[in-house]
């Protein structure tokens, strides 16, 4: 199994604690969650039952089968409501070690909110004192922070610990590819990100303009209308957010900026704006080293993937159609360096995250991230690609991050130093530059003599 290595710790951890455990798990579709309890409970003798979209009396129908098949080895007949199933598996628990796995569980409380408070009295008048271990999974992110853990819910305060199941990394991702070249492992995470079925739906075989062509713009493909359908099973009103979300991967990442964009009301966009934030589909940014609510904040997609699909499927869909899937492919794959820009930046960001971790940076950030902003030196708007700083904000490490096709030549190394002169208060500056294809021979012998830090993508993996 790739990449869930902390999470099959943490889950194991658990297991081989004496007592009661209560873990609630939970994070967006499609990122792994089934596939990690799998693994957990593969070979072992744990009740796993995972709910579907369907009415509270078959739910519980299922669910009675999966327990008594556990303890009994055979199936008599559903219990008569859930306080029965509940207190039936405390009966059996007793002295013995019970794993009850619940996958899916906002399907089984959604139709019937009660079972929560069923499960909070189990819990606290019986479970508490047995050697049993809960976990409660779920893809509705909002309905497991709110309903399950949240201050008004039944369940409030019994659970001993959580797990936002968050996708992978580049670095992670790039072991679904190993045959391929370090910058085929980017482009491919600046596609589809870090979430599992994405990954594993190309193939290291193929090339990338062969898998977008296959796996993405082909009718009835996994990939092809991916985006759309999670949409509908997640949300009401689909079409605004699908407009919102092909705002922002154009390029209008302010609510006003949105709002006028998709011809809605303000104050509805930041509604649906949040609704997106708690699925984790956007972002709230501000400058680095500001507040989350400064009057900067911008938004950004979180997920690749979406920004990829409403970048060039969702607003070229009836072109694509006319053009047909390998031409089309051929045309993305033309323009892909542009598109990765902001992918690439996040990949820096990521190892520099990394870097700091392992302590091999000049210093351990309190602040990392994308500044933007107004530079009085030049008197007109400027950005960072990525910028560092320490508690005190006196020391910065300032980063260019360049997904291009030719050696990074002097301009980009002037243009950085001269937006970190907006900064007069960070007396002691670090300077880093990154760079897919390497740099031109002026910028390696400047960055040598002003001791400024030059990497390339293959630096990225060591």
């Amino acid at each position: 199994m790739i990449g869930r290595e902390q999470e099959l710790e943490q889950l194991r951890r658990l297991n081989a604690s004496e007592g009661f455990a209560f873990l609630v798990m939970y994070g967006r579709r499609r990122v792994g969650k089934t596939t990690i309890l799998q693994e957990f409970s593969h070979g072992q003798d744990y009740i796993f039952y995972s709910a579907q979209e369907k009415n509270d009396s078959l739910n519980l129908q299922d669910f009675s089968r999966t327990v008594q098949l556990h303890f009994d080895g055979q199936f008599i007949a559903p219990f008569s409501s859930w306080e029965d199933a509940f207190s039936y598996i405390t009966r059996k628990s007793v002295n013995r070690k019970t794993v009850l796995i619940i996958d899916e569980f906002p399907f089984m409380a959604g139709p019937n909110p009660s079972i929560k408070s069923m499960l909070q009295h189990e819990i606290d008048h019986h479970w508490k004192e047995l050697n049993l271990f809960l976990i409660l999974c779920g893809s509705s992110v909002s309905f497991m922070v709110n309903d399950i853990m949240g201050y008004e819910s039944p369940l409030y305060g019994r659970a001993t610990s959580s797990m936002e199941v968050l996708p992978f990394d580049y670095l992670d991702s790039a072991r679904f590819f190993p045959n391929y070249s370090v910058e085929e492992k980017l482009i491919a995470y600046g596609i589809l990100g870090g979430i599992p079925r994405y990954l594993i739906a190309f193939s290291g075989e193929r090339s990338i303009r062969e898998n977008i062509e296959i796996e993405i713009l082909q009718n009835g493909a996994f990939l092809n209308d991916e985006p759309m359908m999670l949409l509908r099973t997640e949300l009401r009103e689909p079409g605004v957010y699908n407009s919102i979300l092909e705002a922002v991967a154009r390029g209008y990442n302010r609510v006003t900026e949105i709002a006028d964009c998709i011809h809605e009301d303000k104050s509805k966009c930041s509604k649906y704006i949040a609704t997106l934030q708690a699925i984790r589909l956007l972002e709230k940014r501000t400058p680095c080293g500001e507040p989350q609510t400064g009057k900067r904040a911008i938004y950004t997609l979180t997920d690749n993937f979406y920004r990829f699909w409403y970048h060039y499927i969702f607003s070229n869909k009836s072109y694509y159609e006319l053009l047909g899937p390998a031409d089309a492919a051929a045309e993305i794959m033309d323009g892909i360096s542009d598109f990765m820009g902001s992918a690439f930046e996040d990949i820096c960001r990521q190892y520099l995250i990394r870097q700091a971790r392992l302590r091999r940076l000049p210093f351990v950030p309190a602040y990392i991230g994308k500044w933007w902003g107004n530079n009085p030196v030049i008197r007109a708007q400027d950005d960072v690609d990525l910028l560092a700083l320490d508690k005190k904000k006196t020391e910065g490490l300032f980063c260019e991050c360049k997904f291009m096709n030719r050696p990074m030549p002097m301009e980009e190394y002037d243009d950085l130093l001269t937006a970190a002169e907006a900064f007069p208060d960070v007396a002691k500056k670090h300077f880093l530059f990154i760079s897919k294809s390497g740099f031109t021979a002026p910028v390696r012998k400047r960055a040598a003599e002003e001791g400024a830090v030059l990497l390339t993508s293959e630096d990225l993996f060591c």
